[in-house]
């Protein structure tokens, strides 16, 4: 049987073609995007992008090599939405996230000038699906780039009531898993537990606040079970800590914010989306106290502040926070100084690890102070309330680091 992917290329340049003239041949043009794919598959590896999407990214763009090899393109024509667009077509791909990726990386090392656009359609939905997204805008305060995958989702499940003929007020858990299995077939199980999580928000929507749902169907959309891993949570050794603070820079704004983000994770065990949340309110100078209000098992807790990481603030305070009239601790440095991200947090923390020569993320903090709360005689469960767990299962997790340190001292095996 003939391959029809010559075939769907060439019919794709003819209408290029049709549409644009026939463009000149660029010899330079291949071997440029040869040399980017592998710049930017090595910064993939060097920033810690999991195994799995370096694999994802490299295949997707092997094949838009393939596909580009077949045309007639100048560099700047490679990434355009037309281009982009029918090499989607013409592969079968469902998204071409790792395109968009290049395309972001290159307008970054001043190749090309334009990244092409995440969401090309970022047309108006139908009735409720819209509704929705104001409610969240309105009453969530969520941002536009939190807005953007929310978007995409609710478009997907959109298109998949029209095609199926469902109605929000009939809708049925087997649909819904329907729709899910076809979404989420080429994505990571990360990527697929954010979408059901925003698929949930939708349904407890449609039943809390609008009354069309007569059962809550929310917690009722799980995902395939994921089986505990055996390795222990990762951490840093007192040198790598050393080695961490003493490569931090206080010369600018953004470097004390950087500081006061790392005592925070450090010091207090706090989540990245915990820091982004801390507000001037919540912080007692005096006493030397913060209370972490908005905790992932919904208890508040109040934890002591180290000596140097209340200087880390308070030097942020006066050197380094924006003047708003904002409550939150931690602010962008662009008007109208606003509350950060949590995946900015963690990309600032990151960043700092990095600069410090450690292969780590910014949960290795979160770890460390744990392993400091069992090597200093904390019980399990006084563990359990301080990181903020759910479930004492979570917390157990950390008795293994224990263990290990122990073989590893009186046994010298290493770890």
């Amino acid at each position: 049987m003939a391959d029809p992917y010559p075939q769907q290329c060439s019919q794709w340049l003819d209408w290029y073609n049709q549409q644009y003239g026939s463009p000149q041949k660029d010899p330079a043009a291949v071997p440029r995007l040869t040399r980017a794919i592998a710049d930017y598959l090595g910064w993939m590896k060097s920033v810690n992008y999991t195994a799995a999407s370096q694999h994802l990214h490299r295949t997707q763009l092997e094949l838009f090599l393939n596909f580009v090899k077949n045309q007639h393109l100048h560099w700047q024509q490679i990434f355009s939405v037309n281009t982009r667009e029918h090499f989607k077509n013409t592969s079968g791909l469902r998204t071409t996230a790792a395109v968009n990726a290049l395309s972001r990386y290159l307008v970054e090392k001043g190749q090309i000038k334009m990244p092409l656009p995440q969401h090309p359609s970022s047309r108006k939905l139908a009735g409720i699906f819209e509704e929705y997204l104001q409610f969240r805008q309105d009453s969530r305060q969520t941002n536009v780039r939190q807005l953007n995958p929310i978007r995409r989702v609710l478009s997907a499940l959109c298109d998949y009531f029209n095609q199926h003929d469902i109605t929000p007020a009939r809708l049925r858990i087997e649909q819904l898993d329907a729709f899910m299995a076809e979404f989420c077939q080429s994505f990571l199980p990360g990527t697929c537990r954010n979408y059901r999580t925003i698929v949930r928000g939708f349904l407890t929507y449609l039943y809390q606040q609008r009354g069309i749902l007569k059962k809550d169907l929310a917690p009722l959309l799980i995902g395939a079970a994921q089986f505990a891993k055996a390795k222990p949570p990762k951490f840093l050794r007192p040198h790598e800590v050393k080695q961490l603070f003493e490569s931090l820079s206080v010369t600018s704004a953004k470097d004390l914010r950087t500081y006061v983000m790392v005592h925070l994770a450090y010091t207090l065990g706090l989540r990245p989306c915990e820091i982004c949340r801390i507000t001037l309110d919540d912080i007692a100078f005096k006493k030397a106290q913060v209370n972490v209000e908005d905790r992932k098992n919904k208890q508040p807790l109040t934890l002591p502040i180290p000596e140097q990481t209340l200087k880390a603030i308070v030097a942020y305070m006066v050197g380094g926070r924006p003047n708003s009239q904002e409550r939150h601790l931690i602010l962008s440095f662009h008007a109208p100084y606003g509350p950060i991200v949590p995946g900015l947090v963690g990309r600032y923390i990151q960043e700092a690890m990095h600069k410090a020569s450690l292969s780590s993320t910014p949960y290795w903090l979160r770890h460390s102070y744990a392993q400091h709360l069992l090597s200093s005689g904390a019980s399990i469960y006084e563990i359990k309330q301080m990181l903020g767990h759910r479930h004492i299962e979570s917390s157990r997790k950390y008795l293994h680091i224990h263990t290990d340190l122990m073989r590893e001292v009186i046994l010298d095996e290493p770890l």
